[in-house]
């Protein structure tokens, strides 16, 4: 079992971007319940964290069609890790839309705003920890 994070950049108009976020979790929901993958979504300020959970090659598989979304610019993966336990064993993908207490961390962490491209591994992983006890909302 592994885990994999990345942040992009939305490319979608104010106008398009419920849509959009509907349709990603959409999608991510069918494929990651078809191949056991589990994670969560957060978007704030025009910026997508994902976080997933699987095995390697499905991993590889979304990180591919991440590459090709249009939906998405400016996309940084963080480094796949081996994992034991699933952090979101519930969720086929979770969505968690802007917090006060993620912006908290983000300040101490001195990044102003939602950039998690800022952040290092360990504070990605402690981002991931506190987007685990964040109530799921609907897109």
């Amino acid at each position: 079992m592994f885990k994999l994070s990345y942040t992009s950049k939305t490319t979608s108009s104010k106008e398009q971007l419920l849509i959009d976020l509907r349709n990603i979790l959409s999608e991510a929901r069918n494929f990651n319940v078809l191949h056991d993958v589990t994670g969560v979504l957060y978007f704030a300020d025009g910026t997508f964290f994902q976080y997933l959970e699987g095995e390697k090659d499905d991993l590889f598989i979304l990180k591919e069609k991440l590459e090709k979304d249009l939906r998405h610019t400016e996309l940084q993966f963080f480094e796949m890790q081996e994992i034991e336990v699933r952090k979101f064993s519930d969720w086929a993908m979770k969505y968690v839309s802007k917090q006060s207490m993620i912006q908290q961390y983000l300040l101490s962490c001195n990044v102003l705003g939602f950039h998690p491209e800022q952040l290092s591994q360990q504070q990605v992983n402690e981002l991931v920890d506190l987007l685990v006890f964040i109530e799921d909302h609907a897109a």
